[in-house]
């Protein structure tokens, strides 16, 4: 059962109990669907549950692309992939990858869609609307809201880079995230791989503030540079993502997706031990 812990409090307990910063992504494409699994019941639950058994203690976190669910009508096999995190892999959060966003009762309706309906500990949220649309999701202290800031698509520099009063408009949109609307310490930024020069601006701006870090491995992004870039000086600070390169190791094996969780663990992890 999940605690009524504090968001930071959670965060401090997925590092510390799982000694990793990996955050798995659960992104399972039905046209990517391993051959054993593509015909059964609830195949996408039958897939999540083949990653989580096999990286439970590796991770730190476990990331839905809800997506993947809804656009089939799965979102019954989301919940149920959501309740066996919670069995398997307690210690871990479960961020869904949701990018919610809007004003008053329709903000508060997808906070509680995120938290009530399917029990996530985060959602992700594009914060182009401003403080209004923003403060729902974060009214909760045992629960985060984690910022599109400068994320790992190719699009991002369109207008996330564009310079407003001296500084691009991701640097203005960590600002005042930080200072504005952290009252409960409950939020993170998504911040790409792709960008580590960004990122490492953003660590020097805002040192204790935690980042999601996608486009590791297949949007190219550099796991070294990552993690000089974003790591605080507890060595933390960072959840990097995964998901296609360990859901879909080895055509989804699971000794094979045990083994890209475990390659991306040691590494990461031997990286932080050398890190100063």
């Amino acid at each position: 059962m999940r605690t009524m812990q504090s968001f930071a409090a959670r965060l401090a307990l997925a590092y510390a109990a799982s000694g990793s910063l990996v955050c798995v992504g659960l992104d399972p494409d039905p046209a990517r669907l391993p051959a054993d699994l593509a015909k059964q019941p609830e195949p996408l639950l039958l897939l999540n549950r083949r990653v989580v058994d096999a990286t439970a203690d590796l991770t730190a976190a476990y990331k839905p692309q809800v997506a993947f669910y809804s656009s089939i009508g799965a979102e019954a096999q989301l919940e149920a992939s959501i309740r066996y995190i919670r069995e398997r892999a307690p210690h871990a959060l479960v961020i869904l990858d949701a990018k919610r966003n809007d004003i008053g009762n329709t903000a508060e309706a997808y906070a509680r869609e995120a938290f009530e309906r399917y029990g996530a500990d985060a959602v992700t949220i594009n914060p182009y609307m401003g403080e209004d649309s923003v403060l729902p999701f974060l009214a909760r202290p045992d629960r985060g809201a984690i910022l599109l800031c400068r994320t790992s698509n190719p699009g991002a520099r369109d207008f996330q880079d564009l310079p407003i009063e001296g500084k691009p408009l991701y640097r203005h949109v960590a600002d005042r995230a930080a200072t504005r609307w952290n009252q409960n310490n409950n939020l993170m930024l998504v911040v790409g791989a792709t960008a580590p020069q960004e990122m490492a601006a953003l660590r020097a701006a805002h040192p204790d503030l935690p980042f999601l870090v996608p486009g590791i491995g297949a949007q190219g992004g550099e796991l070294d540079a990552t993690l000089q870039a974003g790591l605080n000086a507890q060595r933390t600070g960072l959840l990097v993502n995964s998901s296609r390169g360990i859901m879909y190791a080895g055509s989804g094996a699971p000794n094979q997706i045990r083994a890209a969780a475990q390659s991306l663990h040691s590494a990461i992890n031997a990286k932080r031990a050398a890190f100063r």
